[in-house]
């Protein structure tokens, strides 16, 4: 009975959905789910991109080293490390290994959405195939 599950596993509020490679579009909306039900520095980290602290000296910014970042820098450094390790979490071995060299969250959760979804063009074309076939439908 439990073979039929789309998701193949129970839903837990404290593991992320796992994405097979069957699912994105139901593992999409879950894990946005989850995340929101995280800190709200971890989804900010995959929608934005790793925090990088940097300083301004004479009017140009550098990158801080580790060991003068603030207490703030250091939390929301966090966020990407935790958001990184949710994402990994929710894929399984063949997922992991397409997004496994990504260096930010953003970048692996890019990566995953292009590969399942295609990109912007990609999805404005099966729109508008979509809206053709349904119009001859229509008539």
């Amino acid at each position: 009975m439990y073979d039929k599950i789309p998701f193949g596993e129970g839903a837990f509020i404290n593991r992320p959905p796992l994405l097979c490679g069957l699912n994105y579009q139901f593992w999409k909306i879950r894990m946005n789910f989850f995340v929101q039900s995280t800190e709200k520095g971890i989804l900010e980290a995959i929608e934005n991109g790793h925090f990088i602290p940097k300083t301004k000296k004479d009017g140009v910014f550098t990158v801080k080293h580790c060991s003068e970042w603030t207490e703030s820098d250091s939390k929301k450094a966090k966020f990407e490390w935790m958001a990184k390790n949710i994402i990994t979490f929710a894929l399984s071995c063949y997922e992991f290994f397409r997004v496994s060299q990504c260096e930010s969250a953003k970048e692996m959760w890019d990566i995953l959405e292009v590969t399942h979804e295609g990109t912007n063009d990609v999805k404005m074309a099966k729109k508008h195939a979509l809206n053709q076939e349904y119009e001859m439908f229509k008539l």
